[in-house]
């Protein structure tokens, strides 16, 4: 007999049995295990074989929504076709939709990506995708993007005021697109429709605020009788011996120097290029250094003052030098650029001057055959320079 709601809803599987199945009409049955559960299925043939579909737990699919399954399925039965079969591939092929949206593509790529990627760099990326592009771009299929729907969303961004950010996320639309492209989703990258520079504001590129050769006298003078923090002050004389990023400077480990040697190996992981960087150590790096171990407390070199586990924070050497005077004429990062200008007027060769700058081409051929090449010409220039700032540290104007 047919089943009625009430049998089902009464009828419970026996604790001797794993399972009992109440059959309806033309195939349908309902499953009742002993764990409670209730289970819609059909039974049926094809292609002379014995199948089973199901439609749902019940009472969520009830006794009438399991009929009208039951004869849709009978229908596509009745036109050669497996059911079964057709639900599987509908559900394949949401699951590629789904892929192959755009959003679903960009965390593909993100993830190809990231690897060799700093976990700072890859998330900050994924953040600005997350924020900018996904909730303009994401739901759409990859194949249906077009290079004015990616104008639009820089455009959007760029409306805010985040020219650079509109610049790199129209950059790594791009990247996304290429991916699509080289994994078979698209035939051809239509972000290359739309350069940056065509589309998006240009702003005039602000150079690091940086003193002149005359100045840094009294600039030196006045870090040597700095009376903040012993490691704001070690950390700037170290910074101009040594003109390394502010970065590279402030997350230094101890385990990176050889004070023997006069060695500071810089990881790749550190670096700007994403290669291993050595910086030759003067004398007066090297007593700097052993200054600052008279009052180390840990891996790091210059500790947070809250946080000994975390690097100072990128404004520490900003703020000290307006506190000398210095605001809007010298940042950590004039450093560099007084060295750069000094060392040539000196006479040393450029591409010292720019190996030391970690300023060189960094393919990966050059990268690994520049990370210690000229090193015995880049020491003879950094104990030149260290040897300039002590005669300028002395000069009386």
């Amino acid at each position: 007999m047919p089943l009625t709601n009430v049998k089902c809803d009464r009828t419970v599987c026996p604790v001797d049995k794993p399972y009992i199945r109440l059959s309806d009409e033309k195939g349908m049955y309902l499953e009742i295990t002993k764990a409670g559960g209730k289970y819609w299925r059909l039974k049926y043939r094809h292609g002379g074989k014995e199948k089973r579909l199901a439609f749902g737990v019940y009472p969520t699919i009830s006794l009438a929504q399991a009929r009208k399954a039951r004869d849709q399925a009978r229908e596509i039965l009745a036109n050669g076709d497996d059911p079964a079969q057709l639900k599987r591939d509908a559900k394949l092929s949401r699951k590629v939709n789904d892929a192959n949206t755009f959003e679903g593509v960009a965390r593909q790529w993100w993830e190809h990506w990231r690897g060799p990627k700093s976990p700072r760099h890859a998330d900050y990326v994924l953040r600005r995708l997350e924020a900018d592009v996904f909730p303009a771009l994401g739901p759409r299929p990859i194949l249906s993007v077009t290079a004015p729907q990616l104008l639009a969303v820089a455009k959007a961004i760029e409306a805010r005021g985040a020219v650079d950010i509109a610049k790199r996320s129209l950059q790594t639309c791009g990247q996304v697109m290429r991916f699509a492209v080289a994994h078979g989703l698209l035939e051809r990258n239509p972000a290359a429709d739309v350069k940056p520079s065509d589309a998006l504001k240009q702003h005039k590129r602000v150079n690091y605020a940086r003193l002149d050769g005359r100045e840094m006298p009294e600039l030196l003078r006045k870090i040597e009788a700095y009376q903040g923090s012993a490691y704001t002050r070690l950390a700037m004389k170290l910074m101009a011996l040594t003109f390394v990023r502010t970065g590279e400077l402030i997350a230094a480990r101890w385990t990176e120097f050889d004070l023997t040697a006069g060695q500071w190996r810089i990881p790749a992981e550190r670096m700007k290029m994403r290669t291993p960087h050595i910086v030759p150590l003067s004398p007066q790096a090297v007593e700097v250094l052993q200054a600052l171990q008279t009052i180390a407390n840990g891996a790091l070199v210059f500790p947070g003052e809250r946080d000994q586990d975390k690097p100072m924070s990128n404004n520490t050497i900003l703020k000290a030098l307006e506190r000398m005077g210095f605001k809007g004429r010298m940042t950590g990062h004039g450093f560099r650029g007084v060295a750069s200008t000094i060392l040539h007027e000196q006479g040393f060769g450029h591409h010292l001057i720019e190996l030391q700058l970690a300023h060189q081409k960094r393919d990966a051929v050059s990268a690994s055959y520049n990370h210690a090449t000229h090193l015995a010409d880049r020491l003879t220039m950094m104990h030149a320079w260290a040897n300039h700032i002590d005669k300028m540290r002395k000069c009386v104007n």
